[in-house]
Formats: structure tokens, sequence, C-alpha cells
């Protein structure tokens, strides 16, 4: 069923800080972003960044030392047992029940509170090929991480948050993952993902947000970002290559290979690199696959983009 607030903010985040007593740094400061329905929010940072805090600060695992947050148009201190409700959530360093088996676990989270649809659970644990009938602390990371994945969607919730989802699953664990990322963004469901690995925020958001010594750095659409990011091609010529010719375009980059071989790096408008392509005898052309996490790597570095 899809919900009817497509273009509605269900998370917001207004300022938001948090100071550790006895710190005199903040873990994060003055944090605003919003997630609409049907959006994938990428959350990026290196370990220490302050990604989990957020997180933490934002479902009132810990109170906020100043700012405000809004779930669903709740506030997330003063509604935080509604909230929850509705809100599916995976932490970093998932902790299930030890006297219970994976069967058992989600059986009485069910219970707590009853899936929309009856026998949703069962369907993602076989998705997952979930181990339900082995008690919990004999199951690998890998295991416990399904199970905390399948008991953060087996609710259908309308804004689901998720530290670190793929932490521990095998790549055809990934994959159905991303799947159900999918599907849950379909039918309007707000995602808060925080990750520091580039390569799955790429692969299932649509806007990412750089976090670097708890302060948000730049927040960007994938879409913007991989316009930013270079592009590189692997050039033969039929003849010898106009090097002069291409050095001369903007925020171009050339290596030569040979005596017909080039390569060409470009930033930003492609349009002048294939319009001087359009003039020679070119026999061949491969593009190498755009690497965004190039572009990611300049916000973890200290003096990197502040925008």
């Amino acid at each position: 069923m899809m919900l009817n607030l497509m273009q509605d903010h269900l998370l917001i985040l207004d300022r938001l800080s948090k100071k550790y007593r006895g710190s005199k740094k903040y873990a994060l400061q003055n944090l605003s972003l919003r997630v609409a329905a049907g959006e994938v929010y990428g959350f990026l940072g290196a370990n220490g960044a302050g990604k989990s805090t957020a997180i933490r600060t934002l479902l009132n695992f810990i109170q906020p030392t100043s700012g405000a947050a809004t779930i669903l148009g709740k506030d997330s201190v003063r509604d935080s047992v509604a909230i929850k409700h509705d809100v599916g959530y995976l932490s970093g360093d998932v902790a299930l029940y030890d006297k219970m088996t994976g069967k058992q676990f989600l059986d009485y989270l069910a219970e707590l509170q009853p899936p929309k649809r009856p026998g949703y659970a069962a369907e993602l644990a076989h998705r997952f090929q979930a181990q339900l009938g082995k008690p919990i602390p004999e199951l690998s990371k890998g295991n416990r991480q399904k199970i905390g994945l399948i008991q953060a969607f087996m609710h259908e919730p309308s804004v689901i948050i998720l530290d670190e989802p793929t932490s521990g699953l095998d790549p055809l664990m990934q994959e159905e993952f991303f799947k159900l990322v999918s599907e849950s963004k379909e039918r309007g469901a707000a995602m808060f993902v925080s990750s520091h690995n580039f390569a799955e925020v790429q692969r299932m958001c649509t806007k990412v947000g750089f976090i670097r010594e708890g302060k948000l750095v730049s927040e960007q659409t994938l879409a913007n970002l991989a316009a930013r990011a270079s592009h590189t091609f692997t050039l033969t010529f039929a003849d010898e290559p106009p090097l002069s010719e291409l050095k001369k375009l903007p925020h171009t980059t050339v290596d030569a290979h040979g005596e017909h071989d080039i390569t060409v790096s470009v930033t930003g408008e492609l349009s002048p690199l294939f319009a001087l392509l359009g003039k020679h005898h070119v026999t061949r052309l491969h593009q190498q696959e755009v690497n965004l996490e190039e572009e990611f790597i300049k916000f973890y570095k200290p003096g990197g983009h502040d925008e």
C-alpha cells in the first residue's frame, strides 16, 4: 500500500546538537536535514564522525543538548514512545535476546506489534535464508544481522533508520537487502541509512549527507555528485592523438600511453570533449566507471569541502 505522503518530509532534524558530559567538544553540532517519503538518505562519514550519535539522539536513546527532531510530525523527545510504533531501526551493533532462537525473537516482536501483513516476517526470513531455528548466541555475525534486518522491516514502517545495514552480509544477501530497500522506497517509506561504505550508499540512495567531526559539511543528490565526479575515458586514435588540443579543454587531464592510446579524465561537462573527438578518427573509446568514491573521500580529509 502506497503512502499518501510522497512529498512530505517524514524525518526532520533542526540544528540537532549533542555534547556529552565532561567533553569540551560537540559530538554532534547543529545538524539539520530532511528526509522525504520515498527517499533514501545516505548519511556518510568516517568512524567517529558522529553518525551513530545522530541516530541515537534522533531516536531519543540519548537526549539532545539543543535543537530538535521530528519523525512523522512528532517530537523525538516528547513523543518518543508513539514514534516507535511506526519506525523500523537497526543498530550498528545488533543486540538480540540471547535466550531465544531467531524465530522466538521475531514471534515475540510480532506479539508486541502485529505486522500489517501476517506472514511477512516469514517471507523475509525465507528471502534472507535466516537460520531461525538456532539459538541466537550460536549464530554468526552475518546471520544475526539478517534477523536484525528482518525485525526492522517486518512491520513495514513509514520511517526506517539503519546503521551499517550490510555489515556481515555476503554478496548474495546484500543484493536481497538492496531489493528490500527498493521495495520500501516504492511504497513511500523514508529511509535514513548511516554508513561509511560508499559503494553501498551509491547503490541505494537518492541523496547523501557528509558528516565530519559532528557537522554536516555537505548535502547533495547522487545525480549532482555524479556530475561533479571525474569521467575517465581510454581512447585509441587511428592517427596521432590531438594531445595539445585535448589539454586545452577545461577541467581535463590527459595521459599518453604509446603512439595512439591516451587516457582522458574530465570533471563536469563532457560536450567540449566529444565535440573535439568528432573532428578526429577515434577507433576505440572505453569509459571507466565513474568513481564517486574519490569525491566522497575529499569530505573525510581535514580541510576538505565545506559547502
